[in-house]
């Protein structure tokens, strides 16, 4: 399945942040301990990831002549680029093996939920799962912030309905769960009525 190049947009973690934003941070002479970043498992293994390639990269320099240089860089853009996109995972044709990063998937998951009237996607997860049979499937996690305008479980009811459509029939995966948590509440809409000391009144002076 075609995917955005990667090299041509700015990846967004699982966790919600930009991985330039991350890897910009973690390149300062003295980074900031961010406390999302030094907590979140997505973050780090971003940092971890950008440690390995400046690692493989000065190893490649130094023993490569320089006119294998033009080559060296070429391959550490493709290994970036694959950091960037993540896990693959299995879509569900039979007849071909097709597969999407979790990054990309994440992607279109998170508007899914999004979709819903008074809910805002947080963040969102897909792990490989595999029935007894062997079928590859994928379990959803998802967080999101929603209001309480409506009752919060028939809000998380569509969410879960509108993502579980989104990765089945949108994308092509085969789900095996799809696990939706409310971390936190949207503030409530100021009125957008007009502004006064009471209602207008016809022919009231």
């Amino acid at each position: 399945m075609a995917v955005d190049d990667p090299l041509a947009r700015d990846e967004e973690l699982t966790c919600g942040r930009l991985l330039s934003q991350v890897w910009d941070q973690a390149l300062q002479p003295s980074p900031v301990q961010d406390p999302h970043t030094t907590t979140c498992p997505f973050c780090r293994e971003a940092v971890a990831s950008l440690a390995t390639l400046k690692a493989a990269t000065r190893a490649l320099r130094g023993r490569a002549p320089a006119r294998l240089q033009a080559l060296t860089d070429r391959v550490m853009t493709v290994v970036n680029a694959e950091v960037r996109l993540g896990r693959l995972l299995p879509l569900a044709d039979p007849d071909r093996d097709l597969r999407i990063a979790e990054s990309a998937a994440a992607k279109v998951l998170r508007r899914a939920a999004d979709d819903i009237p008074g809910v805002k996607a947080a963040t969102c997860r897909l792990t490989p799962a595999e029935d007894d049979d062997g079928t590859k499937r994928v379990a959803v996690t998802l967080t999101v912030v929603a209001g309480l305008d409506r009752p919060l479980p028939n809000r998380i009811d569509e969410v879960r309905r509108s993502v579980l459509y989104a990765a089945e029939r949108t994308i092509g995966l085969r789900v095996a769960a799809v696990d939706v948590t409310a971390t936190d509440l949207l503030d409530p809409s100021p009125p957008t009525g007009p502004t006064g000391s009471g209602p207008h009144t016809p022919g009231g002076t």
